[in-house]
């Protein structure tokens, strides 16, 4: 008996620069019309951010 323990990959971290904060997301390029209510995240301390609902990961990059 074999069991599948392989994980699929993580999407890439999306790459924010300093001058596009404050951060939200979706952010506001992205179509809002099928996706979560928009939520602003820390990112300024400690340089990287996770959505809570969709799990969208943000790096500063800057």
């Amino acid at each position: 008996m074999s069991t599948n323990t392989a994980k699929p990959d993580a999407a890439p971290a999306i790459q924010v620069k300093r001058a596009d904060l404050p951060l939200s997301c979706p952010r506001p390029d992205d179509e809002v019309w099928n996706m979560h209510p928009r939520v602003y995240l820390p990112i300024e301390k400690s340089g990287e951010a996770t959505c809570p609902y969709c799990g969208a990961h943000y790096v500063l990059s800057d």
